[in-house]
């Protein structure tokens, strides 16, 4: 019963936090932003007030695609929030550039986070695969090995959560003081931001409690 309960909380909290985010971003992509400035041209505005001539900003395919990618110097921008008007679009513009600007400002976390990166995929890809076989196999030290994988991955989601909360705070600093929102509109635009923060949040609960999970067998284990 306890292990339903817990496994129904695994699925609960992401489903409901991707549920929040797709509900704030479908209502206030209907809804204009006074500027009347593209995703595309809000990035470029930021960007260029910020001296960051040298990042592009590219179209990309999908729905909330939208990411920095740090190795090309690129924010890309899904193709409603490119060429959209909305309140939405200009916060997942500004959010992503705030990214460009935690690396061109070394920001500590955002560093971290890159150095984590080829770690915490290897946890990510074989942690999962070590921890069965060491319950297949009734091995304490392979479940330990598992664990410890399964650690970097989860370090990397909760470093992830400054880098994001910082982002979005940084998105809302620039589209204020650069008057690309009013004073009556940055309610909506940080109502976008804050459910976007959710998946992260949500990622990162999800990831330790599972790694508390494995913890508690391989403790249990070794207690037999």
């Amino acid at each position: 019963m306890y292990f339903l309960i817990y496994f129904a909380i695994l699925l609960i909290i992401p489903i409901w936090a991707q549920m929040k985010v797709r509900k704030a971003y479908s209502q206030y992509s209907k809804v204009p932003s006074s500027s009347g400035m593209t995703g595309a041209q809000v990035a470029r505005k930021i960007l260029d007030d910020n001296g960051l001539y040298d990042v592009t900003v590219e179209e990309v395919r999908g729905k909330l695609t939208d990411h920095y990618d740090p190795r090309t110097k690129t924010v890309r921008l899904s193709s409603d929030n490119y060429h959209g008007h909305s309140l939405a679009g200009t916060a997942v513009a500004a959010h992503e550039v705030g990214h460009a600007i935690q690396d061109a400002e070394d920001y500590a976390f955002l560093r971290f986070r890159h150095a984590l990166v080829p770690v915490a995929n290897l946890g990510s890809n074989f942690s999962f695969i070590i921890i069965l076989a060491g319950l297949l196999l009734y091995s304490s030290n392979l479940i330990l090995l598992g664990i410890i994988f399964m650690a970097a991955a989860v370090l990397f989601q909760i470093v992830t959560l400054p880098v994001e909360f910082n982002a979005s705070s940084r998105a809302m600093n620039q589209v204020v003081s650069l008057g690309v929102i009013r004073n009556d509109e940055e309610r909506e635009t940080k109502k976008v931001l804050d459910a976007a923060a959710l998946t992260y949040v949500a990622a990162a609960v999800v990831a330790v409690m599972e790694l508390l999970r494995f913890i508690l067998v391989y403790v249990g284990m070794n207690q037999d």
